[in-house]
């Protein structure tokens, strides 16, 4: 890629698209694209396909996607497949048609088997059933990166794929239905301490940035104590003594392995300007020779991760003690914990050059300082 290279980035104000913006301009590049959903309709596709016949874009990264955690995976199975479908058949076709020098598809590891071995390689995917409670979801991404792999072996595009792990820093979602565990937690403590230190200016200005089903800054307390309470921050009165206790889903067994947004868009970024398709393939079929080419070529995803992991419950007590809660938290082992393990191995992509730079106890630190930081004040 030049510097000046037209780049439109699909999903550019979300946690993974402004990561990567963010890293391309800082490396100079100036010919940016972005569009706003209210702009530009992934899923129209008569609208994508002028978009693209109109900006001409040389390359393209594809981080627009249909994402939530555990409960709205879970939730909402229909829009999950049926939009994400939607998304990535229309901005992939349409590079294609356009001849896009190009495209980086961004999945996520949920496309592996719920019985994966782990650390789990590339070459285990379609080996076994997916976990339940994301598999719309983990379907479309699957179709996605088979789309990239199957145009690149009919028509000769150059589509890379690549499954990040669990991914957390700035822009996340911190919505208390649809965000994933790490920011999800991270405002639920962050919620506690304040109930704790019975800090109302604090709650209020939270509500007011990020109201909950139609409860804001401006609710009685009575009202936003409810909503609080609902999703498990709460007072309660222990040997006659107060506290606030935040409840979290599931046992806290489960092991999780995160990768700090700002890594992962460098790792995207080091894959567009060094990285081809048939550099993927030699790789992935131990192949050093140019001329070698493996009988069958498929499973051409590269993961993008630590190939370290923590459990949910060691997660919730270090942010416990960043945030600076004191209160109680709670595992509730009647709601769902999901895979029980789900440890990329990152060897491939280790092997292309690129390692992660940010641990999670320093990324911890770093998105609370970015959450405060982005409250505006009421």
């Amino acid at each position: 890629m030049n510097k000046d290279s037209k780049i439109y980035i699909a999903g550019h104000k979300g946690l993974v698209g402004s990561a990567i913006w963010r890293n391309l301009e800082g490396k100079g590049y100036s010919n940016l694209v972005g569009r706003t959903f209210e702009e530009l309709d992934l899923m129209d596709q008569a609208a994508v396909a002028k978009f693209f016949k109109e900006e001409k874009p040389e390359y393209v990264v594809l981080a627009a996607a249909k994402v939530g955690g555990i409960v709205a995976n879970n939730t909402y199975r229909g829009q999950f497949i049926y939009e994400n479908l939607q998304i990535q058949n229309n901005v992939i076709h349409q590079a294609y048609l356009h001849g896009v020098k190009k495209l980086l598809f961004l999945g996520s590891t949920c496309i592996y088997p719920r019985e994966a071995p782990q650390p789990m390689p590339e070459d285990c995917l379609l080996t076994g059933e997916l976990e339940y409670t994301n598999e719309p979801y983990a379907i479309a991404k699957i179709a996605g990166l088979k789309m990239c792999e199957s145009y690149n072996l009919q028509y000769g595009t150059n589509f890379i794929a690549v499954m990040p792990t669990n991914l957390y820093g700035p822009n996340d979602n911190f919505n208390l239905e649809k965000s994933h565990v790490l920011p999800a937690l991270i405002r639920k403590i962050h919620l506690g301490k304040c109930l704790e230190k019975n800090d109302w200016k604090a709650i209020r200005e939270d509500m007011y940035n990020r109201p909950v089903k139609g409860v804001s800054g401006s609710s009685d307390e009575q009202e936003i104590l409810s909503m609080l309470a609902k999703y498990g921050i709460r007072k309660r009165i222990t040997d006659s003594k107060k506290t606030v206790e935040v409840e979290i889903w599931g046992s806290g067994s489960p092991m999780r392995e995160f990768l700090w947004s700002e890594d992962m868009a460098d790792a995207c970024v080091y894959l567009m300007e060094n990285i081809d398709f048939m550099d993927i393939v030699r790789i992935h079929a131990g192949k050093t020779n140019d001329h070698e080419k493996p009988k069958e070529i498929k499973n051409t995803h590269l993961n993008i991760g630590t190939g370290l992991e923590i459990s949910i419950r060691d997660l919730a007590y270090l942010i416990r003690e960043k945030v600076g809660f004191q209160g109680e938290l709670v595992f509730n082992t009647s709601k769902p914990d999901g895979t029980m393990r789900k440890l990329t191995n990152p060897s491939k992509l280790h092997s292309l050059g690129w390692h992660h730079t940010v641990d999670i106890t320093d990324g911890i630190d770093r998105l609370y300082q970015w959450y405060l930081n982005n409250l505006k004040a009421h």
